[in-house]
């Protein structure tokens, strides 16, 4: 089982893979890894007591306006489990439509079983969680944006 750790301008959040409820998110997501699609981006998305959003390649770009809408050019069929959504789950972003995830992915900071088998769970945290509450606890502006760079620096499958 591979293990992904995410490194960021705020220090180093890890998590496992969990291929048994999500097997292709979590081909996708190594793919992705490894093609270094994920280097560079930011957390673009962050609600206090909730979560941190991120893997959006328009992030890379200035253009504030375009972020949270990007993807790798197509989407995944979703793989819902009974996993909760508890603090430390890794789980795919999608729009209204459950088969619409790509590449945005989200880290729950706060119990938020409300998206319990409406969301792809694919992984959980192992190590780091002080700095995704770091990062959820940014300024940010009205679209939940963070005021300060939250950069995933570069994001490595082990």
């Amino acid at each position: 089982m591979s293990n992904i750790i995410i490194n960021t301008n705020f220090g180093k959040i890890s998590f496992k893979l969990l291929p048994e409820l999500a097997p292709e998110a979590v081909r996708n997501f190594e793919k992705l890894a490894k093609d270094g699609f994920y280097n560079g981006t930011f957390f673009h998305r962050v609600i206090p007591g909730f979560m941190i959003q991120g893997g959006d390649p328009n992030t890379k770009g200035g253009n504030k306006s375009t972020w949270g809408t990007g993807g790798p050019g197509y989407s995944l069929k979703a793989e819902f489990s009974s996993r909760s959504h508890l603090r430390g789950i890794v789980s795919m972003a999608r729009s209204q439509d459950p088969d619409s995830a790509g590449s945005q992915f989200f880290i729950v900071t706060a119990d938020s079983t409300f998206l319990d088998r409406q969301y792809t769970v694919f992984g959980e945290v192992i190590e780091g969680m002080e700095v995704a509450d770091k990062i959820v606890n940014l300024q940010r502006d009205n679209n939940d944006c963070p005021l300060e760079e939250a950069k995933m620096l570069q994001v490595v499958v082990e």
